[in-house]
């Protein structure tokens, strides 16, 4: 009887073990917001964490960020990008034909991007999903005219 006690203990103890590794690797693939270089004076509206508990598990951080001093999204696009250029950051395609996709030095991150109303779109359209709480952000920054882009910052290949 003791020894299917300790049995029992045992497997607990290698089942807990187990599962507290899956949370560390997917913690450990988790990014930084502050790890992206933004336009200086941009905002961070809101972000969400989102997480593949698959076999490679990750988390990724969509954000929302707007910037005021921009007339469109579309200026604040084409700064962002440059922004990301001037830290080293390469440029490379999107998922869809409104998002632009920058990786960072060495690989470490990589960030998907597209003005509001290009992710709204791609939404509407079907191409890519979004939380609830990124498109509805995204949804106030049309209707106040503000200058947003919508972003996913995952870890890279590296």
């Amino acid at each position: 009887m003791t020894a299917g006690r300790l049995g029992l203990g045992l497997a607990l103890l290698v089942t807990a073990a187990a599962l507290a590794g899956c949370g560390q690797s997917a913690k450990s693939r988790t990014p930084d917001v502050s790890q992206l270089p933004l336009v200086q004076g941009a905002t961070v509206v809101t972000q969400v964490r989102e997480c593949d508990k698959g076999a490679n598990a990750f988390c990724a951080i969509e954000l929302v960020v707007a910037d005021r001093r921009y007339k469109t999204s579309d200026d604040l696009l084409l700064s962002e990008h440059h922004q990301l250029l001037s830290h080293g950051w390469s440029g490379a395609g999107g998922d869809t034909g409104n998002e632009r996709a920058a990786d960072s030095p060495g690989h470490k991150l990589r960030l998907t991007y597209a003005t509001a109303t290009g992710d709204l779109q791609g939404v509407e359209l079907g191409q890519i999903k979004r939380p609830g709480k990124i498109w509805i952000a995204l949804s106030h920054t049309l209707f106040d005219q503000v200058p947003a882009l919508s972003m996913m910052l995952e870890v890279g290949n590296s």
